[in-house]
């Protein structure tokens, strides 16, 4: 009998890899043949060498790591792939993103009531309207010009941005700080984003999750939390900051979270979302006819287009993971988008199918970590693309490729310009 040799374990790390695609013909090879797989973390774009992970790309195995905390840590070495230096771990650890249970549970309670579905829900009418305001922009410029926008710099980056501002309760003249920090974090590893490194005093790059980068953002959290408090408004920081459990560094954590993970969740998964439709016209023209759900859309939307493309975890003791043996101490990397297109539990996961019915994507996490967000974040979704059905009566065409993030961690486009008019 002739039996074929594996083949060799791709490169799924390098972030400019996903400035050109999500290298999802690498993730089936990983999925069906290394599906906990050694990845080297070599030097790249003047960040310097890791020790290395398993990266963990079927379903199934994601969904076990993501609910047992006990075994993969949160807390141990934070969620990013890259290490912190270890003389930022504590700082990093007081985010409740970077937290095990118990103090997990209880952050994320504190946040809970601040998040509720009640106070979304009456956000929606000015999400609605925002919506319509911007395509009605958007389409009124590309008329005057060429009938091309881009739908990033047009309708996407201010829609989030905007509505995360509206929940949080952040003033109109600051609301430009929120997309500044949101880049700087998010995007330090594309160029176009973040610019070169900052780097310390020995040339290291410095991490835009350390103290030192940080303290422009929480500066501005003290000083918004105190003004919410001598002047209270129906906003998710007027909660937070009258949250008598609430220590202050642990506010400024929330701020932190809330900004960067609440804008950018969205500001990902919108234009990835209208990507897509216009990739598969024939898709958008049976939803704009009714023939198709539109909540059933989004959450195929979000599986095609995970707004997050990893997440990492810490072992806390020797364990086995799809029979490779796991030491206390390595990294662990779920990849989300290797996960929404597993075989073992889609049904043709490689064909956009809105009418889908059980769809249990990660783009949200699972287990005690997932994102409490997820219902805003899904309102939007829907009030965006009801407005682009709405205005456009034809599937918008690509006017040129869509530029993408230089990242490993956010599934982001820089740019998507599309003929509208």
């Amino acid at each position: 009998m002739t039996t074929h040799a594996a083949p060799p374990v791709p490169d799924v790390f390098d972030p400019r890899r996903y400035g050109v695609a999500v290298p999802y013909a690498a993730y089936r090879v990983l999925r069906d043949h290394h599906p906990v797989a050694w990845q080297e973390e070599p030097e790249v774009l003047g960040w310097p060498a890791g020790p290395g992970f398993w990266a963990v790309t079927r379903h199934a195995d994601v969904v076990r790591v993501l609910k047992d905390a006990a075994t993969y840590s949160s807390c141990l070495g934070a969620t990013q792939i890259r290490d912190p230096d270890p003389g930022d771990l504590p700082f990093v650890r007081r985010m409740m993103l970077n937290q095990d249970p118990p103090g997990h549970g209880r952050l994320r309670r504190l946040v809970s009531r601040a998040f509720t579905p009640g106070r979304v829900e009456r956000f929606a009418a000015v999400v609605e309207e925002r919506a319509r305001a911007l395509f009605a922009r958007a389409l009124e410029t590309a008329r005057a010009a060429d009938g091309t926008a881009d739908l990033v710099t047009a309708v996407t980056d201010d829609y989030a941005l905007l509505n995360l501002a509206d929940l949080l309760g952040v003033p109109e003249r600051d609301r430009e700080l929120l997309l500044h920090w949101t880049r700087r974090v998010i995007g330090y590893q594309d160029p176009d984003e973040a610019g070169a490194p900052v780097r310390d005093a020995a040339g290291r790059p410095v991490n835009p999750r350390s103290p030192a980068m940080l303290g422009d953002m929480f500066a501005y959290a003290r000083e918004l939390a105190a003004f919410k408090r001598r002047h209270p408004a129906d906003d998710v920081l007027t909660t937070l900051a009258h949250e008598p459990e609430l220590a202050g560094a642990e506010l400024e954590m929330f701020f932190f979270l809330l900004t960067v993970a609440g804008n950018d969740t969205v500001r990902s998964a919108a234009p990835g979302g209208l990507l897509t439709l216009a990739e598969h016209p024939e898709a958008y023209r049976r939803l704009r006819a009714g023939e198709l759900e539109l909540g059933s859309a989004v959450e195929e939307l979000l599986r095609w287009h995970p707004p997050v493309l990893t997440f990492r975890r810490t072992a806390a003791r020797d364990t086995e993971l799809a029979g490779r043996r796991i030491r206390a101490g390595d990294k662990v990397v779920v990849f989300h988008g290797s996960a929404n297109r597993d075989e073992r539990v889609f049904s043709a996961p490689d064909r956009l199918d809105l009418a889908r019915g059980r769809n249990p994507h990660v783009s949200f996490g699972d287990g005690p970590h997932v994102c409490p967000g997820a219902h805003f974040a899904r309102l939007q979704l829907r009030l965006l693309y009801a407005e682009a059905l709405r205005v456009l009566p034809a599937p918008p065409e690509l006017a040129g490729p869509p530029r993408r993030l230089v990242s490993n961690f956010i599934n982001g486009l820089k740019s998507l310009p599309l003929r509208v008019a």
